[in-house]
C-alpha cells in the first residue's frame, strides 16, 4: 500500500512538471523563430539597399552615357553641316569652271524687218533674242543663294529660272542645282524629279551623269534599291568614261 501511494505521487508531481517544461520549451521556440525572422529580415534589407544602390550606379551611368551620345551627336551634326558647306562650295567652283567650258551664245540683234508693202508677212515675227548677259546675272544669283545655305530660296530662284528661261545654255545647270537644293531640303521625290529632267532632256549636257548618279543615291534613300541598281548601271553604261561612272562602279561593288 505505501509503495502503491509512493508511485501515485511520483504520477502527480511528473504531471504537474509537464506543462512548466512544455512552457519553458514554448518559449524558446517563439525565441529562436523571432531571431531567425529578425536575420532573415536584415539579410532582406541588405540585399534591397545592394540592389537600390546598383540601381543608382546604373541610372548615373546611364546619364553619363546619354550625355557622351548627346556630345557625339552635336559633334557629327556640325561636322555633317561643316561637310555639306564645303560640298556646296565645290559644287558652285565646279559650276563655274564648268561654265567656262561651255559654249555660250552671243549676243545678237535680230534682223531688220523687211519695209512694209502692205503685204502680209511670210510667216509670225520672230522671239525677241535673249540676254545672256541678264540671263547670267538671274542664274549667278541663284547659286549665291545656294551658296549661302538659302536652300528654300534657291530652289524657288532655279525654279523661277527654269520656267523664265526654258532654252537657256544654263537651264540644265538650273534643274541640277534645283534638284541638289531639293536634296539638302531631304525632298528626295522633288530632287528626282528635277534630275530626271537633266538626264533626259539634256543627255549630252556634263550634267547627265551626276544628275543620274544624285537620283540613284535619291532612290537608295528611299529604299529603292532595285531603281538605284538600275540607275547606276545606266551611268556606266550610257557615260562609261565619266566621274560619275567610276563612282557608280564603285557602289555597285558594295
Amino acid at each position: 500500500m505505501a509503495r502503491r501511494l509512493a508511485l501515485a505521487g511520483l504520477y502527480v508531481t511528473v504531471l504537474a512538471v509537464q506543462p512548466a517544461q512544455a512552457g519553458l520549451f514554448d518559449d524558446d521556440e517563439a525565441r529562436r523563430q523571432i531571431r531567425d525572422l529578425a536575420i532573415k529580415t536584415s539579410e532582406r534589407l541588405d540585399t534591397v539597399a545592394k540592389g537600390q544602390i546598383e540601381l543608382a550606379n546604373q541610372i548615373q551611368a546611364l546619364r553619363d552615357e546619354n550625355a557622351r551620345l548627346r556630345g557625339q551627336v552635336e559633334t557629327l551634326t556640325y561636322e555633317l553641316d561643316a561637310a555639306r558647306k564645303r560640298q556646296q562650295d565645290f559644287y558652285v567652283d565646279l559650276d563655274g569652271r564648268l561654265r567656262k567650258l561651255e559654249p555660250q551664245p552671243a549676243a545678237g540683234s535680230d534682223p531688220k524687218p523687211p519695209a512694209d508693202d502692205g503685204k502680209a508677212p511670210a510667216e509670225p515675227p520672230r522671239k525677241a533674242a535673249s540676254d545672256p548677259a541678264a540671263e547670267a546675272r538671274e542664274y549667278e544669283a541663284a547659286l549665291n543663294l545656294f551658296r549661302a545655305n538659302k536652300l528654300k530660296e534657291a530652289a524657288a530662284a532655279f525654279e523661277a529660272f527654269a520656267r523664265a528661261h526654258p532654252d537657256s545654255s544654263l537651264t540644265p545647270n538650273a534643274f541640277y542645282w534645283l534638284g541638289n537644293a531639293q536634296y539638302s531640303l531631304r525632298d528626295c521625290k522633288k530632287a528626282i524629279d528635277a534630275h530626271r529632267i537633266v538626264a533626259s532632256k539634256w543627255p549630252a549636257n556634263s550634267r547627265a551623269p551626276e544628275a543620274l548618279l544624285n537620283i540613284a543615291t535619291c532612290q537608295q534613300e528611299l529604299a529603292d534599291a532595285k531603281g538605284a541598281k538600275a540607275t547606276l548601271e545606266a551611268v556606266v553604261a550610257k557615260y562609261p568614261d565619266s566621274a560619275a561612272a567610276n563612282t557608280a562602279r564603285q557602289r555597285l561593288k558594295k
